[in-house]
């Protein structure tokens, strides 16, 4: 379970606590570990974040960071009882600078 620190109505989740499964920790990073070794393989990924992120820290931080968000996404699909949907790539939003469109910032339109 991603820590939570909210205030002001905003939302922010922090590191994988080890509070929890310990089990379950252990096969979120052992899935990340086996992503991050097929990134090297095939010397690239749908996921230009991560390619950064194992330019400048290990693979074990990498690991853990990758870890951390696929908890977030699972955390996320099962508060909202909804299934995974594959994120679109910046190029797709129509803009260079990797923001998302104002219906996925959570942007009603009022």
């Amino acid at each position: 379970m991603p820590k939570q620190n909210s205030a002001g109505g905003k939302e922010r989740l922090g590191s994988i606590s080890k509070a929890g499964n310990r089990y379950l920790r252990s096969l979120l990073v052992v899935g990340a570990l086996s992503v991050i070794r097929r990134v090297k393989q095939l010397g690239y990924t749908r996921h230009p974040w991560l390619v950064t992120l194992m330019e400048r820290r290990s693979v074990k931080v990498a690991a853990i960071a990758l870890a951390n968000k696929i908890a977030r996404i699972a955390w996320a699909m099962m508060t909202r009882n909804e299934s995974y949907r594959t994120p679109l790539p910046a190029s797709a939003w129509g803009n260079t600078r990797g923001e998302r469109p104002p219906a996925q910032r959570g942007w009603k339109g009022h």
